[in-house]
């Protein structure tokens, strides 16, 4: 029941987006971090402690590929990472001030059930969704003007 189709890159949602070209920069520098403390560039990428980079880029990612036409020149995330699980609100603004409010929770057991995906012990297989999947596990995604 899984999907064969190949996920997009951060690189390919950048280059088929408006992002700016100081916002991709730092978006594939947050790419690299392992931690929080990675990132150098919090003018164009900000977010709180309880995020962690991998999930923070997905959320990007999901922003990329949902609004490729908005000319994205920074992001702030104030979310709260679970095990299967991380939610929260992001504020996303362009080259011209405008900004956008999303609201969102991705979550990879509510994927793998979603997918009939189950683990050797027939718990749903959120490793197994996070990775087929990766930043398509939102359960909510709702951006507002």
């Amino acid at each position: 029941m899984t999907s064969q189709t190949q996920l997009p890159t951060l690189d390919d949602l950048l280059q088929a987006s408006a992002a700016t070209d100081a916002f991709s920069e730092a978006a594939r520098s947050l790419a690299g971090a392992r931690r929080a403390g990675d990132l150098a560039d919090r003018e164009h990428i900000a977010f709180n402690s309880g995020s962690p980079p991998v999930k923070v880029l997905r959320t990007i990612m999901q922003f990329l590929e949902t609004e490729p036409r908005f000319a994205l020149e920074s992001v702030s995330l104030d979310g709260q990472s679970g095990c299967s699980d991380f939610r929260g609100r992001m504020t996303v603004r362009d080259t011209e001030g405008r900004e956008k409010t999303v609201s969102f929770v991705w979550d990879c057991a509510w994927r793998a059930r979603q997918e009939g995906l189950k683990d050797f012990m027939g718990f749903p297989d959120q490793q197994r969704a996070a990775r087929e999947f990766g930043f398509r596990c939102f359960e909510v995604f709702d951006v507002q003007e």
